[in-house]
């Protein structure tokens, strides 16, 4: 096999991809993301081991995030950024090597690479399949998947001014443990545990960084049709990179329009002032293909998700910045204060024609955990009515594959009397749907981004409180997650680190989890896969 990587939903065959990234990255970029992977282990065991202070290693920790943030699926496929990314961690590494005095290094801490060939060589020796155990493999790979996801959450958190020392060590902590052959499975599934833990600390972080710049979500309109001026697509995740590029295009004649998961950036108070925000283009990030070609001006991605694109065309308009990139695109670096030049962008989209329509009206958000906790009232009434029988947490991902479906008849199917909390992508499978309200309660609540399932935990935590329940697991709440990238499964261990029992992950279970480790899953937590539409909600509704 040329690679081997299984860390996304859509896996080949749900197994493993071994020739190509069924998400398009080609055998060098994965075989450069596994050696920088590979060199953030040597980093996190000379921090761990030297006992460093991560008060003290400044850049070093935003470095690491960054780095983790761009092997995570979708964001990154350019093989230059990773080679250049891999040279800067080896000479950080490298400086640290120098600080501290120890024996008994692993090679990562101490492996040297000259040549982007030798690099590749390397990469071939460090993989995942260089865990030959495989239940050990599982648990090593989960747990560096739920360190990516929280990576990306702490990432968010630092561009909008908040971080926490204690994230960083844990990062640290985690990454070394998975070069340490002497830890048992009970010791690794331990510490799978504890990344929830940190999961939960690290979107807490990121709710605070984002309500105290951006103000609370507010129940928002969002126009989905157009107006007839050049316009700027954004997608991906970063606030911080929304606000600027709106800073930028204010009075400029040209608007912006979000696309995917920047959605939930309509919600926040911060971005009502803008008039040059007009509306959300388009549907989930596996759409961009055919919705890039309709939308005419230039995109710009500042985190994941990008599918390649198919024409050189739809690519000379696509701008990458922060932990993205594409080869052939331009990408955008900030200057020393965090600032970013649009201008080319700018300049770039009064060239171009106005985004044709594809869909008019408006879809409903905002539906944060303080949005939610101002309709309590409401919501304790209904449910102690029976006018709301269940809640159904309906968070994660959207992807390309059939069965994804399900979720869409799920929703339609469900009775009248039950409600959708949903955030991220998944999103994108209902929202549009007329499903519907319960006495001014709409039927689907939308809290924002994958970002956001902070506030669908909260929202659980509160109505547990309300109940007077001693057990999170004993609310009307159901879990249905759809799930696809790294950024879902750290929400996942960051819920069973919550206590959460019995959620369904679909359309498949992870390709990660041995058996093994599945079973321990299933014994401990009741994690289940879904079944038929009709049969699952006869089942949630104990029917």
């Amino acid at each position: 096999m040329s690679i081997f990587c299984y860390q996304c939903q859509e896996t080949a065959k749900d197994t493993g991809c071994e020739i190509k990234g069924v998400c398009g990255k080609s055998e060098e970029v994965a075989k450069l993301q596994d050696l920088l992977i590979y060199t953030l282990k040597g980093i996190s065991e000379l921090v761990v081991k030297g006992k460093l202070n991560v008060k003290e290693l400044g850049t070093i920790n935003h470095e690491v995030l960054n780095s983790l943030f761009m092997t995570i699926t979708n964001t990154n496929f350019d093989d230059a950024a990773f080679e250049k990314e891999i040279n800067k961690m080896l000479a950080l590494r490298n400086e640290l090597r120098e600080k501290v005095s120890v024996n008994n290094l692993h090679d990562a801490a101490t492996f040297a690479v000259l040549s982007k060939k030798s690099m590749l060589e390397k990469a071939s020796s460090v993989g995942i399949l260089a865990t030959e155990n495989e239940d050990v493999r599982s648990l090593r790979e989960l747990i560096t998947y739920g360190v990516k996801g929280l990576a990306a959450y702490t990432h968010h958190a630092l561009t909008a001014g908040k971080e926490k020392d204690e994230l960083y060590a844990f990062v640290y902590e985690a990454l070394a443990a998975t070069l340490n052959d002497g830890l048992s499975a009970d010791d690794l599934v331990a510490l799978t545990l504890k990344t929830g833990q940190f999961g939960v600390t690290a979107m807490a972080l990121l709710d605070e960084a984002n309500t105290s710049k951006y103000g609370n979500p507010q129940i928002t309109e969002v126009n989905i049709g157009v107006r007839n001026n050049p316009a700027i697509l954004i997608s991906g995740h970063d606030l911080t990179d929304l606000e600027q590029l709106l800073d930028q295009t204010q009075g400029t004649g040209v608007d912006v329009y979000t696309h995917g998961e920047m959605l939930p950036a309509h919600y926040y108070p911060a971005f009502k002032k803008y008039d040059n925000l007009v509306g959300n283009y388009g549907n989930a990030w596996w759409k961009q293909v055919g919705e890039f070609e309709t939308f005419h001006g230039p995109i710009l991605f500042t985190t994941n998700c990008i599918v390649p694109p198919k024409s050189e065309e739809v690519r000379s308009r696509i701008f990458t910045t922060g932990a993205s990139g594409y080869p052939g695109c331009a990408h955008i670096e900030p200057d020393e204060n965090g600032k970013k030049d649009f201008s080319q962008i700018i300049a770039m989209a009064k060239t171009l024609k106005a985004p044709t329509e594809i869909e008019k009206g408006t879809i409903v958000g905002g539906f944060a955990h303080e949005q939610v906790f101002a309709l309590a009232d409401k919501v304790v009434d209904a449910v102690k009515s029976g006018a709301i029988k269940k809640f159904f947490v309906m968070a994660g991902c959207d992807g390309r594959m059939k069965s994804r479906e399900y979720y869409t008849d799920f929703a339609k199917k469900l009775p009248k009397d039950t409600v959708i909390l949903t955030a991220g992508c998944a999103k994108y499978r209902y929202n549009k749907l007329n499903l519907g309200n319960i006495g001014g309660i709409p039927r689907v609540l939308d809290a924002g981004q994958c970002n956001d399932s902070y506030s669908l935990a909260v929202i659980a935590l509160k109505l547990k409180e309300v109940f007077e329940l001693n057990d999170i697991n004993d609310l009307p709440i159901i879990y249905n997650i759809a799930w696809y990238e790294q950024k879902a499964v750290i929400v996942l261990l960051a819920l069973l680190y919550l206590g959460v029992k019995d959620i369904h992950l679909g359309p498949t279970l992870p390709a990660f989890l041995s058996p093994n480790v599945a079973k321990v899953l299933v014994e401990t937590f009741g994690i289940a896969g879904i079944g038929t539409v009709d049969d699952d909600i006869a089942m949630f509704m104990g029917e």
